[in-house]
């Protein structure tokens, strides 16, 4: 659990021995156990270097999507910001290194933009979606808006951002369909 209501740390149990090792990444059943009971239909991968700050990105209902993301390869500050209207965690984020090495999964419900930076030499993600990609209900919130002050753990002049991802709005011009339910 994090300090933000639905928002999940997974740990899962890892069986190591001299060959390597084996977990479990996603068992259904377990996780409906938590009460998670999104069916993730897409999987998407991303391969980036140091520096590269992607987000914050997220989708309007009809088409929003929960997020299930881990790390493949080398390490990430992932990011969740709480844009449900009425929640106590409004305009609120979490921030939580991702690896290979500690093998954690943050869960991100719908109502939450997303972005990570990375803070390896490289890194590959891979996160799951319970809703398919939908360009129209596409949108942003600048990453670096000082009003939600994220600490990305990467200095500003080595920051790589795409053209679209620098030119988000801000936070005071979110636009969102989201409600919390308690």
């Amino acid at each position: 659990m994090t300090p933000i209501p639905d928002l999940f740390i997974l740990i899962p149990t890892v069986y190591e021995d001299k060959r390597g090792y084996f977990f479990e990444s996603y068992n259904h059943q377990v996780f409906k156990s938590l009460g998670i009971k999104d069916l993730f239909v897409q999987d998407n991968q991303s391969k980036s270097v140091y520096g590269v700050i992607r987000g914050l990105h997220y989708q309007l209902e009809p088409y929003a999507q929960s997020k299930l993301v881990r790390v493949l390869y080398g390490k990430i500050l992932d990011v969740a910001l709480d844009i449900r209207i009425g929640s106590p965690t409004f305009g609120k984020y979490f921030a939580v290194e991702l690896s290979d090495i500690n093998k954690k999964q943050l869960y991100i419900p719908r109502g939450f933009a997303h972005g990570f930076s990375v803070l390896s030499d490289e890194a590959i993600v891979l996160y799951k979606t319970d809703n398919f990609y939908n360009k129209e209900a596409e949108r942003g919130i600048l990453y670096n808006d000082p009003s939600l002050g994220i600490d990305w753990k990467i200095p500003i002049e080595k920051q790589i951002v795409s053209e679209k991802d620098a030119k988000n709005p801000t936070f005071d011009n979110l636009e969102t369909n989201f409600f919390y339910k308690k």
